[in-house]
């Protein structure tokens, strides 16, 4: 068995418009989901063996604050700029090329990707991955190489807001 949890980056500013894209920062509620969502992920006992996120920066600082929540070392998180806006296929082929010696990874990056992702597997239609989502999907595969849409089930989908009134 294999675990991938697609996590959407945290809630990002738009106070800078001479920001790119790629670069916007974490708001105040991205902030306070992230912490929020990492400490979920250690109190259900979640630990990944990989972390590989987006460059972005609202990515992956996101990535970080999970990281550091579940005992994970950010500095050995790996950023793949083409996970920025990668697509469905994309994802897919970085999920396949993952070392089988890894049985529970962490992808950090953006919708629709996610969202598209996580319909893949999911029985219920999912309209939207909200920011700071987590989608955990299993995989009855010995080998990262095998995924694929036929030996996965969505396990959990978790967000800030179903813990929160906002």
């Amino acid at each position: 068995m294999k675990r991938l949890y697609l996590i959407r980056h945290a809630k990002s500013s738009w106070k800078d418009d001479s920001l790119k894209d790629h670069e916007r920062p974490l708001n105040q509620r991205g902030l306070r989901d992230a912490p929020f969502m990492g400490n979920l992920l250690k109190e259900k006992g979640v630990k990944p063996d990989i972390i590989i996120s987006s460059y972005a920066v609202r990515a992956l600082r996101t990535a970080k604050i999970i990281a550091e929540a579940v005992g994970y070392l950010p500095d050995d998180i790996e950023v793949k700029k083409e996970m920025y806006l990668a697509g469905f296929p994309v994802l897919m082929n970085i999920s396949r090329h993952l070392s089988d010696e890894h049985e529970v990874a962490f992808l950090f990056g953006h919708n629709p990707d996610f969202t598209i992702f996580a319909n893949t597997y999911s029985e219920d239609y999912i309209p939207n991955v909200p920011t700071c989502g987590i989608v955990e999907i299993e995989f009855d595969i010995k080998s990262w190489n095998d995924l694929s849409a036929d030996n996965g089930q969505m396990v959990s989908f978790e967000f800030p807001k179903k813990y929160k009134n906002e």
